[in-house]
C-alpha cells in the first residue's frame, strides 16, 4: 500500500519530462486516498461474503489451538475425545430414537368416526399390502380394542388410549397383557413418537388379534361364586 500511495503521488505530481514537485504531508496523502479510491485498484479485493469466511475459519483455527493446548496429548488427544464424544452421541441417538417432547395429554385411540373392527382390519391390511407399517400397525391396534369392545371385555369409551386399554383388556385376559402393553407401547411409538414402525411389528400386532379372537375371558371370582350357586340350585331342584 505504502508503494501504491507513493506511486500514486509521483504519477499525479508530475508530467513526463517535468522534474518532481514536492507538496506537503497532508495534500500529498489526500492525492494517495483519492487515487487509491479508484474501482481499478479494488477489482481483486476479496467479497464481504469470503472475508467474513477468512474470520470465521481463522477463529475456528484459533478455538481449536487453544483446545489442544490445553488438553492432554495435544491435537490427537483433542481428536480422540471429539470422537469419542460423537460415537456416545450416536449410540444414544440409536437407543433412544429422535428427541421428542411429551405430550401434555395423550390423544385418543379413536378418531370421531366410529367403525367397526372388520373396518379396521381391512385398512390395515390395505396399509400393510402398500408398505405403510405406521398406518398399519395403529389400524391393527384400533381393530384390537373395538373387537374387545364389540365382545363387552371392554366397555365402549371413545376417549380411551391406547395404554389404558391394554390395562383394562389385560384383567379381561390375563395371558396376554404382555402382548397387549407391548401392542399399546408400538401403537404410542408410531403415533405420538415420531418412530417408524417395521413389517416386524405389524405382523405381532396382527397375530395378537388374530389370538384374542380365540381367547376366553377369565371370569372374576363373584362371577364363579354366582355360576356355582346357580348350578347348585338347578342340581336340589332336580
Amino acid at each position: 500500500m505504502p508503494a501504491a500511495a507513493d506511486t500514486a503521488v509521483r504519477v499525479l505530481l508530475r508530467g513526463d519530462d517535468e522534474p518532481p514537485i514536492t507538496l506537503p504531508r497532508d495534500p500529498a496523502r489526500e492525492a494517495a486516498r483519492r487515487e487509491l479510491s479508484k474501482r481499478m485498484y479494488h477489482e481483486n479485493d476479496p467479497s464481504w461474503f469470503q472475508r467474513a469466511l477468512d474470520a470465521f475459519w481463522e477463529w475456528v483455527g484459533k478455538l481449536f489451538e487453544t483446545a489442544s493446548t490445553a488438553t492432554p496429548g495435544g491435537t490427537l488427544g483433542l481428536v480422540v475425545i471429539i470422537a469419542a464424544v460423537v460415537a456416545v452421541l450416536g449410540a444414544l441417538w440409536w437407543r433412544l430414537g429422535t428427541p421428542r417432547r411429551q405430550p401434555t395429554s395423550v390423544p385418543a385411540l379413536f378418531d370421531d368416526r366410529p367403525r367397526s373392527a372388520a373396518e379396521h382390519r381391512a385398512a390395515a391390511e390395505a396399509h400393510a399390502a402398500q408398505g405403510h407399517w405406521n398406518r398399519a400397525v395403529q389400524e391393527r391396534m384400533r381393530a384390537i380394542v373395538r373387537a374387545l369392545e364389540e365382545r363387552a371385555l371392554l366397555d365402549i369409551r371413545p376417549g380411551r388410549t391406547a395404554d389404558e386399554a391394554a390395562a383394562e383388556a389385560g384383567r379381561a385376559l390375563p395371558a396376554h397383557t404382555g402382548p397387549l402393553h407391548a401392542a399399546a407401547r408400538s401403537f404410542d411409538d408410531v403415533t405420538y413418537g415420531g418412530r417408524a414402525a417395521t413389517e416386524q411389528s405389524y405382523r405381532r400386532i396382527a397375530e395378537l388379534d388374530r389370538d384374542l379372537e380365540r381367547a376366553k375371558p377369565q371370569l372374576t371370582s363373584s362371577s364363579t361364586t354366582q355360576n356355582a350357586d346357580h348350578n347348585a340350585r338347578r342340581g336340589a331342584a332336580g
